[in-house]
């Protein structure tokens, strides 16, 4: 006779239900498979991923990694239900950044975080994070997913990303930034993950719900602000591959001001021109809601400039050139000067 009572309970009783787990790993499978790159050597269900440097195409690497997350643009998606993009920014905001150094992303993993698994919707979010990887060139080829009954409320999850790429050793960026290199903005596309919390802020005074007509551009206010962040890998790669690149900067959490010194020698800082670009409708939005000023704009958010490329003066327009052709927005938007920090002149808003 089988037990009941306490000693037949289940792992499902406690809230865990490892069958769901399985479907979504058989689910997404086709999403990681998608993916696959030269160097892969194992696919999802192992303890372990395996990936061979060699078959990659190197021969003396470094190795560069890179973790983040999404920050409070994941409450925007939970509570409206659109999850298809924080994929796409979750491998944004790590091989942004760690394409910074000079280095190709090669393979990433993500950890997945929730009190109830859904299947369809971590299906979706882990779909979204497989074309991130597809659009930079990285293979997806390991995570986590737990299902932690008691730490999250309904419907809420969260996620974090981890991303390994590599380089030839002697190709660090940043490198041999001077005075009077060029500072080429390439634009983005919306406030991509950093200042979520204030964006939140200011929809809660603007009286308007995540559902209402964007009042800066077309769809809903909720689908506008979950615009996913830009990848800029394959396009900066081609620009250092081509030379005169010494360094680049993504543009997150502390926008310009807070980034671009990021990579600039000690004694250095950057005269930016604020009229080298037009400020975008949902900034130019925020900034009048909260009746936000110019510098607390330009340390918050991205202002429309998501990397930016310091270059060589001689080959700034050969540069230019070529990311236009890949499909980049490219203003020039000031020089590399003696000092600290950033100096603006012109008017933002």
């Amino acid at each position: 006779m089988s037990k009941t009572g306490k000693n037949g309970m289940t792992y499902a009783d406690a809230g865990v239900d490892i069958d769901a787990g399985n479907a979504l790993v058989d689910r997404i499978k086709p999403a990681a498979k998608r993916t696959n790159r030269p160097g892969v050597m194992s696919g999802l269900g192992g303890f372990g991923a395996l990936f061979d440097l060699k078959a990659a195409g190197y021969t003396d690497p470094v190795l560069v990694a890179a973790t983040d997350g999404v920050g409070t643009k994941l409450r925007i998606a939970i509570d409206t239900g659109v999850v298809d993009g924080v994929g796409i920014d979750l491998v944004a905001m790590c091989v942004n950044d760690l394409v910074c150094q000079g280095a190709e992303p090669l393979f990433f993993l993500d950890y997945f975080a929730t009190g109830k698994l859904e299947t369809e919707t971590a299906a979706r979010i882990i779909e979204g994070i497989a074309e991130g990887c597809v659009q930079s060139g990285c293979a997806l080829i390991g995570g986590e997913t737990a299902e932690m009954p008691g730490m999250y409320p309904e419907g809420d999850f969260d996620l974090a990303g981890f991303a390994v790429g590599a380089m030839e050793r002697g190709a660090t960026l940043p490198e041999g930034v001077a005075e009077g290199d060029v500072l080429l903005g390439l634009a983005s596309n919306g406030v991509h993950s950093n200042g979520y919390s204030l964006v939140r802020r200011l929809v809660e005074v603007s009286g308007l719900g995540w559902d209402a007509d964007c009042p800066f551009g077309d769809g809903t206010l909720g689908e506008a602000l979950l615009t996913p962040t830009r990848l800029y890998v394959r396009q900066v790669l081609a620009a250092i591959r081509a030379g005169g690149v010494h360094a680049l900067a993504h543009i997150t959490g502390g926008g310009l001001t807070e980034n671009l010194p990021r990579v600039l020698p000690e004694g250095m800082g950057a005269d930016i021109d604020l009229d080298s670009w037009e400020l975008p409708p949902v900034f130019k939005w925020m900034a009048a809601t909260g009746g936000i000023s110019a510098a607390e704009m330009l340390k918050t958010f991205n202002c429309g400039i998501g990397m930016i490329v310091v270059c060589a003066a001689d080959q700034a327009d050969a540069l230019s050139a070529l990311l236009l052709e890949q499909g980049e927005t490219v203003s020039r938007l000031g020089t590399v000067s003696a000092g600290v920090g950033v100096t603006y002149e012109g008017t933002l808003l």
